[in-house]
């Protein structure tokens, strides 16, 4: 069985589909893992969530931040922005089936040697520590209670982990920094502002970058940060969100070679 990790797809069914074919995957004997968000400004969001749910087995994804926005949606906790592109789904018959099923799934995961997580992991945190608190987020995704989640989900406060931070704070930074981060400090105080740089604002500088990472020695897989376009961002990372849905590639990654495969618009 081949492994592939593929960057943020946000609705570009069809890229994925001729990116799929071009490496010849096989639900049957391969397995696609996506780094979040599958939805969200492409045209096919609804196609996306069927063909992925459809794969069953040969398939998993972490939530991104596009994810967790429908799902929001979904709840009656957020209206959608003039830029969203989620009401095929919002509108399907199967809207409710393929929403659980979206619902279920993680915000971090180990496979193959590697971590998987939409956004990043904090300088200060291990792989050990970030793993739990993702489940921490799961948990509460899927609880009877998921509706109170969503309800506090958003916001940029607080800005810093903290272990006797209380919920629904200490949900939202953690779903902060998995999801939407991209620059923070060395002690993991995060910054919001700068989204579609790689130039980091004083004091700041990108999550990876910081020389005292914790996870410095863990491979992990990444998507959300577009304007990275891909770029070498040092050893055991793995950036796969080129871009595709801007105007750049879509990306897959062999998670057996470390290969990548591209596909160009």
């Amino acid at each position: 069985m081949t492994h592939y990790a593929v960057g943020d797809i946000q609705g570009c069914f069809d890229a994925l589909i001729e990116l799929l074919s071009k490496i010849q995957f096989d639900p049957n004997k391969d397995h696609l893992i996506a780094v979040g968000d599958l939805v969200n400004r492409g045209p096919k969001s609804l196609e996306t969530l069927r063909y992925c749910k459809n794969l069953g087995d040969s398939f998993t994804t972490v939530l991104g931040n596009h994810d967790l926005h429908l799902l929001a949606i979904a709840h009656g906790i957020r209206e959608p922005t003039p830029k969203d592109t989620l009401d095929p789904i919002l509108e399907a018959s199967d809207r409710d089936e393929i929403l659980d099923w979206l619902q279920q799934q993680p915000l971090l995961l180990n496979i193959k040697g590697y971590t998987v997580v939409h956004a990043g992991i904090p300088p200060q945190w291990s792989i050990i520590q970030a793993t739990a608190l993702a489940n921490e987020v799961s948990q509460a995704l899927t609880s009877q209670n998921s509706g109170d989640y969503f309800a506090a989900m958003y916001g940029n406060l607080p800005l810093l982990w903290s272990d006797n931070l209380e919920s629904p704070d200490r949900l939202r930074v953690i779903t902060n920094y998995l999801t939407r981060m991209r620059f923070c400090k060395a002690q993991g105080e995060l910054e919001f502002d700068s989204k579609s740089t790689i130039t980091p604002p004083a004091g700041y500088k990108a999550w990876f970058d910081h020389a005292q990472r914790n996870t410095r020695e863990n491979k992990i897989i990444f998507g959300h940060w577009a304007a990275l376009e891909g770029r070498d961002c040092g050893d055991n990372l793995f950036p796969l969100d080129t871009g595709y849905v801007w105007g750049g590639a879509m990306r897959i990654m062999n998670l057996d070679t470390q290969e990548y495969i591209h596909l160009n618009t």
